[in-house]
Formats: C-alpha cells, structure tokens, sequence
C-alpha cells in the first residue's frame, strides 16, 4: 500500500442497518451481517460534513475482487482511489500503463459493508463491484477512504449546483463552468425549473378522434402468477431475445410496431421542416428523440412480440401525413429495419436489441442508429440511443428508466450538434431525478446556443427560444389504458384491421398473425399453442435453407438495411395479393 496510515482510524459504528434494501448484498446468505452506509454515515467516517473540498489523498493496492461472471470465486486486482473515482487493473503496472478493467464514480454508488467477512460492495446500479480485504485493519482503510471520496464527490456537487445558479444570477458562462465542474451535476436543479414551467402550461391536447378503435377485444392478463423468476433465473446472463417466453408476459404487439411508436409525435419533425434557424431546428429534432421513450413509461408489465424472419408491418397514416414499412430483416441476431416518409420528412433506422437480466434489472441496449431527414433544408439527422432498463423486474413494483447520452449529428452541416443526458437515477429510493433529461444544442466551437430539458414522461421546456416554451408535452392516455396493457391511442391503432385494409396487407403483415390476434382477444392459451407452432415453423425454414445453403433474403430492405423502395409499388401494383409471399403462420 502507498499514502495509507499504518493503522486503521477509529471508527464510529453505524447506528443502524437497512440491509435488506440494496442489491449490491444479493449474493451473500447473512445479509443481516450487511450494512448499507448512508450519508449520515458517510460523513461520520470521513470526519467532516461542510462543504470541504479538500481533495481526500489517494488509496491504492491489492483487494480480492469477485469474478463478474459466473459470479464464483475471487481473483486480485489492483485498486486505485483518486478524486471520487476507483479504478482497477491486474497489476500495477498495468495501471501505470493506463490498461484499466474498469472504473466507477464512488459518488455515484450505494456502498455496502460487511465487517465479519471484510467485504466491501459498490452498486452503481450498471456497474456493481464486490471487493474484499485482506484482514481487519485494512478493511477499515478502505472504507475509511472510500467515505471520505464519496462525501468529496457530494461536496463538489453541493458547490456546483450553487456556482451554477450564481451564474445564471450574474450572466457568467455555464458553458465554462460545466466543462469545469461536470453539467451531469447541476441538471437536477434546471430539471426542477423546467418540470415548474411545464406544468404551467395547458394540458396536454386529447388526441383528435380518427374514427380508430379506442379499446381492445379484451382486458390484459393478470400475469402476477407465472413463473417468471425461475424462467429469468435459468437464463441469466443471456440474450432474452433468444429465450421463449410465456404469452401471458407478452403485449399484442411486436418490436416492429414498437419502431412505428416512435413516430407518434411526428409534427415536432414537421414542425423542424418549417423551421428557418438551425439551432431551433435542432431543438425540434431533439424533442422529437426524446418523445419516442415517453409511452415506456406505462409499459413494464409485458414486453412485444419478436417478430418473425420476413415478417413485416406497414402503418398509412393520412391524418398525420406518414407512411410507414417495416420488415424483420436478421433473425440471429435479430434485426427491424424500418422506414417512414411523408412531405416534411423521412425516417429510418434498423434495431437490434441485447437483453440482459442481472438478477433485479433486466437492461435493454440497442444498437443502431436513428435517422431523419429534412426535404426543406438537405438535412440529415443521424443518432444513436440510450439503455432502457426495468427494476425489480421481478416483482409488481417494477418500474423503467432510460439512461446514457444522445448525439445528435447533422452529416450535411457542422453547423451544430445535440447532446441529450437521459440521467440515471443517482439516489437509492429517491425520486428527485427521476426521468430526468437535459440538452444542449453546440455550435462549431463548443458554445451553448440552447438548452432544454425536463422528463421524458411529462414534457420539455426550452427556455433560450425568442419565446421560452414548452416544445413537447405527451398526449392525455386514454381512459383505463391499465386495462389495456398501458397502450396510448396511437399504440391501440397500431394493431387495427380496418376495414378494406385485409385485401391490401401482404400476407406477412403482423396485423395478420394469429397468436398477435389471439392474444389481443384474450385467449391467451390459444396463443400459447399457437405460438409454439409458429416458432417451430421458423425453425424448420431456417433448416431447410441450411440444407441448400442459402440464407433468408430480405424483400423490402437492402444489404444496409435501408428501403429498397418497392413495397408501396407492388401493394399498388400488381398488389400483394398477386405476388408471391412467404407462408409465415
């Protein structure tokens, strides 16, 4: 060890323990012998609880680390703790040489520990590191140290929230001072000011009626009782894409209908289209990316459909001037490719999705990149999208947030980028940052030319338009959406045969899937075997292409997955129906 005392400080013992409530103890049997270390703590063992910061001296060696996977067994590792954050590698060479194993923001973490076995965890919700010392004394050390980083960290956020606000009190430069002290630390405040305007404004307008159906043939399913842990359980660690799961568990409609959902608030892309400075235009693009997350928020109980090899999905939307084609393009690993367009704009992107389950989260990381482009102005709009992970996904009391960082780029003009921060819930048990989002809209140089922000459920705000203003708030949810499955009224459509529209679909289309359409019904054991029926299916077409050695060629989408621009020609022309189609179901 280096910087460390010879002797561990003395420590005042917590007065309490909430360990049954961190999950950073989910892997040891005596979780009475675990205390979660609060703030009150925290600043018990570091010594001091102003607003000091005095930067804590650095703490490194060797501690025994418990392997990430399969979670058995511990090997040593290098520790280094400097400025709130810890770092480790194999040796300490290989620190000196900068190749990292990984790293964690202290500040960010619920730290938990376990006197009898001198173990010390770290859960940053994503990131959860389990240590353990080698005898008593430099147990204590450690956590001695890693209090007094923590409480480092709480300071220096307590001191940027206040430099925050003095400068916009005096006019000073937040762009400076965010790059100084980190803008992840003062959001929470503006989020505040932006939820207070938001709310100021009207309510959120009922979406007009189109003439669509406004409920399903039947109620959700109480799905409380299937077995959902042991299926989770024996998959851990693995792509749930790939896992197949009960039709209890399942909504009526699949990814590729997820993809349409996005395009709900399509005007805020009309809106970009007829909007003449470049910086405001971002802002639309902007709100537009962050509108596609907002109807998550109703929807942790049930998860889509995976859709079928050559299964497609298209959405006409004359009231609100779209078209939209989808087509499962890859099914290992699974791929939607999509495209929309109408006169204001065309959008585009292909998904995949990786499922993890970690024991109490169940993170959802999609790769792919979004794309719009604006007819008016050339513009192309390319960005990519943040994890979305379910809590206590084991439970009733599941709950969703999304979290990482947007880029948006503009590939025909360096005029201006995007930077959104979907924040990740920082206190355990707390709300005060739930939801939370902010961006900034840079020039070439780096400068702040606007900022919005607010939640991703409720609203953004702007407030560096000529006219401060709410830019997007979502549509009022339809009566008893609970009962069917949390769906918006754009979501009920999506799904709709109306009538005339059968003879037009292609025989792919999923408004066509029988176990979709069975368990929109209700007759969620008619899905069950059906869908079992229609996997077997894939299965066997996949074999048979295996034996000729041919792969699936998509029909609609090219090798980039972008439209090849057929599918509207033949549905006129000579239409589907005089074509010949994939047998699917």
């Amino acid at each position: 060890m280096s910087g460390l005392e010879k002797t561990p400080p003395t420590l005042n013992k917590p007065t309490h323990s909430r360990s049954s409530s961190t999950a950073s103890s989910r892997h040891s049997r005596n979780i009475k012998d675990w205390e979660v270390m609060d703030d009150l703590q925290v600043e018990m063992m570091s010594g001091d609880n102003s607003q000091d910061l005095t930067i804590p001296g650095i703490c490194e060696g060797y501690l025994l680390k418990r392997r990430k996977w399969p979670l058995k067994g511990w090997h040593k590792r290098y520790f280094v703790l400097e400025t709130g954050m810890l770092r480790y590698s194999k040796t300490q060479q290989d620190i000196t040489r900068g190749k990292l194993h990984g790293s964690l923001d202290v500040g960010l973490a619920v730290m938990s520990i376990n006197k009898k076995s001198n173990r010390i965890d770290l859960d940053a919700g994503d990131i959860l590191y389990h240590m353990k010392a080698n005898g008593h004394d430099l147990f204590y050390i450690w956590v001695a140290k890693l209090s007094a980083h923590r409480m480092f960290k709480k300071n220096e956020a307590a001191q940027v929230h206040n430099g925050f606000f003095q400068a916009l009190s005096q006019g000073t430069s937040v762009p400076g001072l965010a790059q100084r002290n980190g803008m992840q630390d003062v959001v929470t405040s503006a989020t505040r000011e932006y939820r207070a305007s938001i709310s100021k404004t009207p309510n959120s307008v009922v979406p007009k009626n189109t003439g669509r159906r406004t409920t399903l043939a039947a109620h959700c399913p109480d799905n409380a009782q299937v077995g959902l842990m042991q299926i989770l359980y024996n998959n851990i660690g693995k792509d749930l894409s790939r896992v197949s799961m009960p039709a209890a568990l399942n909504e009526p409609i699949n990814l590729m209908q997820r993809l349409c959902e996005e395009l709900e608030y399509s005007e805020l892309l009309d809106t970009a289209n007829h909007t003449q400075d470049p910086y405001q235009r971002m802002v639309y693009i902007g709100a537009f990316a962050i509108s596609g997350y907002a109807t998550a928020h109703y929807r942790n109980r049930y998860k889509p459909f995976n859709p079928l090899l050559g299964e497609t999905y298209e959405c006409l939307r004359e009231d609100k001037g779209f078209r939209y084609i989808s087509e499962q393009v890859s099914h290992h690993p699974p791929i939607s490719a999509c495209h929309a367009d109408s006169d204001s704009f065309s959008f585009w992107q292909d998904q995949r999705w990786k499922n993890k389950f970690w024991g109490k989260s169940l993170e959802i990381m999609p790769t792919g990149m979004v794309n719009v482009t604006l007819p008016r102005f050339g513009d192309h709009y390319e960005w990519n999208k943040v994890v979305t992970c379910i809590h206590n996904v084991l439970s009733q009391q599941r709950y969703l947030e999304h979290y990482g960082e947007v880029i948006i780029r503009n590939l025909n003009s360096n005029a201006c980028t995007c930077k959104i921060t979907f924040v990740k819930s920082r206190y355990w048990g707390s709300d005060t940052n739930k939801n939370e989002v902010q961006g900034t809209v840079l020039d070439q140089t780096g400068s702040v030319i606007h900022r919005f922000g607010g939640l991703w459920h409720e609203g953004i705000f702007c407030d560096t338009l000529p006219t401060p203003q709410c830019i997007w708030k979502p549509n009022s949810q339809p009566k008893d959406y609970y009962l069917y499955y949390g769906f918006s009224s754009f979501t009920l459509e999506l799904n709709e045969l109306t009538p005339g529209l059968k003879s037009l679909l292609p025989p792919t289309d999923s408004r066509l899937r029988p176990d979709q359409r069975m368990l929109e019904d209700g007759r969620v054991d008619d899905c069950d075997k059906f869908k079992e029926e229609v996997e077997d299916m894939q299965r066997e077409r996949r074999k048979q292409l295996a034996k000729k050695g041919q792969e699936h060629t998509p029909r609609f989408f090219k090798d980039v997955w972008l439209t090849n621009g057929t599918y509207w020609k033949v549905r006129e022309n000579p239409g589907f129906a005089n074509t010949n189609n994939l047998e699917l179901w």
